[in-house]
């Protein structure tokens, strides 16, 4: 089963958490762990293996400067801390890179970023750029200047969307444990390693625990929506403790280290990813059991016939949720109409739209070619 999604990879993004990145001792980077690391990534680029790094740690390195015991609650503090940081986190990277005569580059990404279209696709071919040039890009989100709105919230969200956005072949989330365990306890004895996971269930979900250390956020909870993410793109991921040796070898060889998350059969293309998981919907349409069945059963386009209420507020190509009678949204899509033209057609048969607005840009409300079924 290992042998089968490590064999092909020719793309990954390795995501480092704090909790590896810091010294358990002081709130301090770990310079040995991280030139470790970075030893592991350029023999993988010596294998032709592309790495694309998502890492934490500015927050962490500027708590260690400035003598801050737990993380900060306050957000100018918190940026402060990230400010701080950060270039000494890239001051590391960029010296152990160099050893080895490899180049890196720094991108500091918002949530924004990727929830735009055009800004979506600059990214995407910035990286792509970099990655031309034989640089390893180095990602980390762009704490001093983000807030509640604009925050991907951990970094085990911003890997995963930074996996569909590169279209990797793989994602690694490197932490201090060993993967995700049958039981959340904290005795060694009774935790059993789930090596596989070929579906993300409610029993799956769970097992995710929260944040236990004070320096870091998310916890396993965030890594298995990563891997839910990814997965239902098509990406398999890897959740293993970074202070494995060579673990970064081991897992592209093959060998059972971590939890496997195991993909879904069909790849999404990279636009019904981004419609999926890269932005923010800017409202809701409500739709009836019977809509509901011909989007997911038929692969149907959503008409205003099926529609019952419309919530939010978004404009012609805006991404939309839909989401059906008990409130459980179950897919996404670009919207033809704007909300207030929804709200005048909602339940309306297809030829009766013209009379109604006066005009008809589409026969459906979101064409299946611009819909993603969650």
């Amino acid at each position: 089963m290992r042998e089968k999604f490590s064999k092909d990879v020719k793309r990954i993004v390795v995501k480092l958490g704090t909790s590896i990145l810091t010294s358990k001792k002081v709130n301090r980077l770990d310079a040995h762990l991280i030139k470790c690391i970075v030893g592991q990534i350029c023999r993988l680029l010596d294998r032709k293996i592309e790495v694309i790094l998502v890492t934490s740690g500015a927050i962490g390195a500027g708590m260690g400067l400035l003598n801050l015991g737990q993380r900060p609650k306050l957000l100018p503090k918190l940026q402060a801390a990230a400010a701080i940081g950060q270039s000494q986190l890239m001051k590391l990277y960029d010296s152990f890179f160099k050893q080895r005569k490899r180049l890196t580059a720094q991108i500091l990404l918002t949530a924004e970023d990727l929830n735009q279209r055009q800004r979506y696709l600059n990214a995407r071919n910035t990286i792509s750029t970099l990655l031309d040039y034989k640089a390893t890009p180095i990602i980390n989100e762009n704490d001093t200047v983000s807030v509640d709105e604009i925050k991907f919230g951990d970094n085990d969200t911003l890997a995963s969307h930074v996996a569909n956005l590169v279209d990797a072949d793989l994602l690694i989330i490197l932490s201090d444990v060993d993967g995700l365990y049958s039981s959340p306890t904290d005795r060694p004895e009774q935790k059993i390693l789930i090596d596989t996971v070929e579906e993300i269930n409610p029993e799956i979900t769970k097992l995710a625990s929260g944040p236990q250390a004070e320096i870091t956020i998310g916890g396993m909870k965030t890594k298995v929506q990563a891997a839910k993410t990814v997965t239902s793109s098509g990406i398999p991921m890897v959740i293993a403790n970074g202070r494995v040796e060579d673990v970064l070898i081991r897992i592209i060889d093959g060998h059972m280290i971590g939890t496997l998350f195991l993909p879904k059969a069909t790849k999404l293309g990279a636009r019904k990813r981004w419609i999926a998981y890269s932005t923010m919907p800017k409202g809701r349409v409500i739709v009836d059991s019977g809509a509901k069945e011909a989007l997911i059963k038929k692969g149907k386009s959503l008409l205003a016939s099926g529609v019952m209420e419309v919530a939010g507020k978004f404009k012609i190509g805006d991404v939309v949720g839909v989401v059906d009678e008990q409130d459980r949204e179950f897919a996404r899509g670009l919207i033809n109409y704007s909300k207030d033209e929804v709200a005048k057609i909602k339940g309306l048969k297809t030829h009766e739209i013209g009379s109604k607005l006066g005009y008809k840009y589409y026969d459906e409300l979101i064409h299946r070619d611009n819909l993603v079924i969650l």
